[in-house]
């Protein structure tokens, strides 16, 4: 099969970078959110070392982010082929739903990490305020959900 203006030579290149910004990006927010809840956790511990366990929550939720952008470049990796049978649709395609996941990957591991920084440190001092935290970090944790959800969508428009 001949290479064609709709499927040149380079269009496996955005399916690759889909693939790599998908992992990179969520990843980051995954780190972001798990070093500044970390933090706030470090904070409270000397407080109270026995709300160490039930503080952790933010750290599970951050990792959570990484795991999408790991699902959504696995998708997308078994699907790049070759170029003449892979096309500039197909790879934009995956482009998107790679920025799609990791770009909301990032937004909520910004959201997880403030709140969980200052969640545990307002729990150590008030436990009724954990309740209100977990459905804060809640809202923070589905936006990166949404990105996941709009990758796989995307990902699915591929016909290849």
């Amino acid at each position: 099969m001949a290479l064609s203006a709709l499927a040149p030579a380079y269009s496996p290149f955005f399916g690759c970078m889909g693939a790599a910004s998908a992992i990179i990006f969520s990843s980051l927010g995954a780190a972001y959110g798990t070093a500044k809840s970390g933090v706030g956790i470090s904070a409270m511990a000397i407080m109270k070392p026995d709300l160490i366990m039930k503080s952790i929550i933010p750290v599970v939720m951050a990792g959570i982010l990484a795991i999408y952008g790991l699902v959504v470049a696995a998708l997308i990796i078994g699907k790049i082929g070759a170029a003449p049978g892979y096309t500039l649709f197909d790879s934009f395609c995956h482009f998107s739903a790679g920025l799609s996941v990791g770009i909301c990957g990032i937004a909520a591991g910004f959201a997880i990490g403030i709140v969980g920084d200052a969640g545990v440190r307002a729990t150590a001092q008030q436990p009724r305020l954990f309740v209100g935290m977990i459905l804060i970090l809640i809202f923070g944790e589905v936006l990166g959900l949404y990105g996941f959800i709009v990758g796989v969508m995307l990902h699915l428009k591929v016909q290849s």
